[in-house]
């Protein structure tokens, strides 16, 4: 590391690695190991500040600027933005929930009306993506809810919408 360049504090590195689960801040992507960058470039800044800072694997990284295939400030910041919606409103299962259903459904491996099979009870810890409409449970057909182990949850419309939302870095709104 130059002089000119201090290395960035070993607590912020946290909180920008533990916003981005340690993974890339990318939605399609999620890989790791990652680094940490600016989304303003250090040469301009000259400063390491939390709202300036994202984790990139090192593809996405590579790929950071302007251009064709090129992810930009823009983009960066809206990534960063939406992090901070899911981190503060939804809880850890949730946002599991977000990011397999949306890999799955941009793969193409999934219906956008595909049911999800969880336990009984799992909708307390699924309780904000169902208060927010963009969640729906309910029991499979013919089954006795009284003895029943399993729920069925399917993502509504404007959940499927929220899941777009978010694979596309456009804002959330919740």
């Amino acid at each position: 590391m130059s002089e000119s360049r201090p290395a960035i504090p070993a607590e912020l590195r946290r909180r920008v690695l533990v916003e981005a689960g340690h993974r890339c801040a990318i939605p399609t992507c999620r890989r790791h190991p990652v680094d940490i960058e600016h989304i303003d470039d250090w040469a301009a800044v000259r400063e390491h500040r939390f709202e300036n800072l994202i984790a990139l694997c090192p593809t996405c990284h590579r790929r950071k600027g302007s251009g064709p295939d090129r992810i930009d400030r823009k983009s960066l910041r809206q990534y960063k933005t939406n992090l901070g919606v899911l981190n503060h409103r939804y809880s850890d299962t949730e946002r599991r929930l977000i990011e397999v259903f949306a890999n799955l459904l941009e793969k193409g491996k999934v219906a956008e009306n595909g049911t999800i099979r969880l336990g009984v009870g799992s909708d307390l810890l699924l309780w904000y993506l169902i208060q927010d409409g963009y969640l729906e449970s309910r029991y499979p057909n013919g089954v006795d809810v009284s003895t029943s182990t399993n729920q069925l949850f399917r993502f509504t419309p404007s959940g499927i919408a929220f899941l777009r939302r978010w694979m596309e870095a456009r804002p959330l709104d919740t």
